[in-house]
């Protein structure tokens, strides 16, 4: 199974990458900064490794607040983090310039980074997401507080606020990394966006970094997902779906072309999947006269069972099946990890959205058909 749309919203997090070790040909670096009114503890330097902060030391705070540490090399653009007495965490990128941390623990907004400018995109990219997460907790307090009061009309309209706040964060998250220019600290915010729905973004700007930054491990291993996501990404024609019915019949669905499919992966046995059902069911209803279609995918083993939830469901369209679990055919061509999971694909056959479901398919068939 998998997260709803509110689930993958209230676990948004920031994920970093690994950019390689640095070798004797790289750049002398140097951090320096300043902290007052520090607690008692210890200051923490850890680099990135495969996407883990690795310690490498701690560091020496003068009785002042001062401190300074110096990397021999940094042979390529790598992530780096100041653990400050446990209370305080600082995310630098670092390549070729120094980088100056000052911090005063009595003012949590006193935060500052001078030098390295992809230190300094890296500070503002954890404003955006404090901001961002400043919401969510508004919206995770109207969620639960509806929930307690079984208040369907305000359950629904947190839903649709949260689709809309998703959404402007996406926007939000490409207007900053745009305004980044060549920065490597682009990696960053890379982890705040979907590679199945911002493919295309994704992958202009992993070609971009590429060019400037050429042998950067993150950037390859990056490079690599992109290419195995590529086939299924929006704007790419849908791989051809060909498995038996519930009669036995051979199925395509090429034999749709024409018409607004919704691919729709699920199971008798997932119940997340049967929740979502009557809400499809609404919708083909609502839409099939105007050229909409779906094209059911079950994930079950037993015939029997798959059948039953076809009729109790009442689900009218075409469904297919080879009753093989996450060893479907069809699972495995369309990287099928958790269920529900849809695909939308418009008459040319091109996928145009993924993973719709409530009010985001609904939203998304409005916008084709109304």
């Amino acid at each position: 199974m998998k997260k709803s749309m509110f689930g993958i919203l209230l676990s948004a997090t920031m994920a970093l990458f690994s950019c390689g070790k640095a070798d004797s040909a790289g750049e002398k670096v140097v951090i320096t900064g300043n902290l007052q009114n520090a607690p008692d503890g210890v200051v923490v330097l850890s680099q990135y490794t495969d996407s883990r902060p690795k310690v490498l030391d701690t560091l020496e705070i003068k009785s002042n607040g001062d401190f300074t540490y110096e990397f021999d090399s940094i042979g390529s653009p790598t992530f780096y983090e100041l653990n400050l007495y446990g209370q305080r965490v600082v995310k630098l990128a670092l390549f070729k310039e120094n980088v100056d941390v000052k911090f005063n623990f009595s003012d949590p907004n006193s935060l500052q980074i001078e030098g390295s400018q992809d230190s300094k995109e890296m500070l503002k990219l954890e404003k955006l997401m404090e901001g961002y997460q400043a919401q969510v907790n508004q919206l995770n307090e109207r969620y639960y507080e509806a929930m307690s009061k079984n208040d369907a009309e305000v359950i629904r309209q947190v839903q649709l606020d949260a689709m809309a706040l998703e959404s402007q964060q996406v926007v939000s998250v490409k207007e900053m990394i745009e305004s980044m220019g060549n920065s490597f600290a682009s990696l960053a915010a890379i982890g705040l966006l979907n590679p199945q729905n911002d493919f295309p973004f994704i992958d202009a700007l992993i070609t971009k970094l590429n060019e400037n930054y050429p042998g950067t491990l993150a950037i390859l291993q990056m490079k690599q997902q992109l290419d195995e996501l590529r086939a299924l990404a929006v704007g790419q024609v849908a791989p051809d779906i060909v498995l038996p019915d519930p009669n036995g019949k051979t199925t395509k669905l090429s034999d749709l072309r024409g018409k607004y499919v919704l691919i729709d992966f699920w199971a008798a046995w997932c119940k997340p999947c049967r929740q979502e059902n009557p809400n499809v069911v609404r919708l083909y209803s609502q839409y099939n006269a105007k050229g909409f279609e779906v094209f059911g995918v079950s994930l079950d083993r037993s015939r029997e069972d798959w059948v039953k939830a076809i009729a109790d469901d009442k689900l009218t369209w075409t469904q297919v099946s080879d009753l093989q679990y996450f060893n479907s055919a069809a699972a495995e061509l369309y990287q099928i990890q958790a269920i529900p999971a849809t695909y939308l694909i418009d008459p040319d056959g091109k996928i145009i959205a993924k993973d719709l479901r409530g009010p985001s398919l609904e939203a998304k068939l409005a916008e084709l058909f109304d």
